[in-house]
């Protein structure tokens, strides 16, 4: 059995690619060059696309005696992921560009790569378990037993072909043991800080990468009450996102203020108290089914509307192939648009979708 290994450079994919040479694979590791990151020494510890980064999985594959190949996939990052991150910004969205980079990087371009190299299956180092399901034959997405790390939440775009090509050594893993068999094995990153920022906002001003990205110049407009009353002058819809409190430049009546809706059209702003940031319903494209069969009627689930939440009971209705409307048991702060709502079912996840 012959494995492809997608190693950034971080301690994760790295001990992923010594428990697949271990349980018996000829495994390959490479290097997804997706962006030009100048500065090596400072995005080393915040990013994953540096040049230390690079150098680092070389070393480890070095160790295990592994071949070691850079893929130049940064035309397709640039299109895929980076323009559509800074376009969803300026439509008011707030967008999750690493669901995007897993969906068409690497169980995309780099899934087709290990099929053209002869490949049995892609191996990374996410946080999350596949299984296959013995009474339905389905493959099945199920969240990590270390429920601090579980990357589920970025993987719902997952499909049938792809989970039955597809490996994920660490889903039954704590960070610690990881660390443990980097340090056992003298992986120059046993101590390497996770990645935080996203790699191509480095300094985590995704205002800048927008303007940058799409030689963008934002428009001021109008902040709105929600009797559309204007109360004030915004910088520029990319500079605020829903639920935001902090740096909106109003005077502040008796009680705090907050982004309740962002309209792209009318370039505004429009603020209110905090309970009209609450809401049970919401509308959800661009939609995965893991299974590969919609449903034929509404789903009883769990939910997850952002990476750090605990997911919440919701009845999901399918209104066509790929989108489908919620309605949650409970009301919901700051439901964004451009995030993953995410549906599981216990442990295993169902699928997802972009909200509207």
């Amino acid at each position: 059995m012959k494995a492809l290994i997608a190693m950034s450079g971080g301690v994760d994919s790295s001990v992923s690619a010594k428990l697949m040479q271990d349980a018996g694979y000829d495994c390959i590791g490479c290097n997804m060059k997706l962006y030009n990151n100048p500065d090596a020494g400072y995005c080393s510890t915040k990013t994953c696309c540096s040049l230390s980064d690079v150098e680092d999985a070389r070393s480890v594959c070095a160790r295990l005696g592994m071949p070691f190949y850079v893929f130049n996939y940064t035309e397709e990052f640039k299109h895929d992921v980076m323009e559509k991150f800074a376009r969803s910004y300026t439509l008011g969205h707030t967008p999750n560009p690493c669901i995007d980079c897993n969906k068409f990087l690497k169980f995309g371009a780099l899934y087709q790569r290990a099929r053209e190299l002869g490949c049995d299956c892609v191996v990374t180092g996410h946080y999350a378990r596949i299984r296959k399901n013995e009474t339905t034959g389905k493959y099945e997405l199920l969240k990590a037993l270390d429920p601090k790390k579980d990357q589920s939440y970025v993987l719902y775009n997952l499909t049938q072909e792809q989970l039955a090509h597809t490996c994920f050594p660490l889903g039954g893993y704590h960070k610690t043991h990881t660390r443990e068999i980097a340090e056992e094995n003298g992986f120059i990153n046993s101590h390497k800080p996770d990645s935080q920022d996203i790699c191509f906002v480095p300094n985590g001003q995704y205002t800048d990468a927008v303007q940058r990205i799409l030689d963008y110049r934002p428009q001021p407009g109008p902040f709105l009450d929600l009797e559309g009353n204007v109360i004030g002058q915004h910088r520029g819809i990319i500079y605020y996102t829903l639920g935001q409190h902090k740096h909106l430049g109003l005077n502040q009546p008796d009680f705090p203020l907050y982004v309740v809706k962002i309209d792209p059209k009318k370039n505004a702003i429009v603020v209110g108290p905090s309970e009209a940031l609450f809401s049970r319903k919401a509308s959800v494209g661009e939609a995965n089914w893991i299974s590969g069969e919609v449903p034929a009627g509404p789903v009883r689930c769990q939910v997850k509307v952002r990476y750090r939440q605990d997911a919440q009971p919701a009845t999901v209705t399918p209104t066509g192939k790929d989108t489908f409307t919620i309605q949650f048991d409970e009301p919901q702060r700051a439901i964004t648009p451009g995030q993953a709502a995410v549906l599981y079912d216990g442990e295993v996840v169902l699928g997802g979708g972009t909200i509207e």
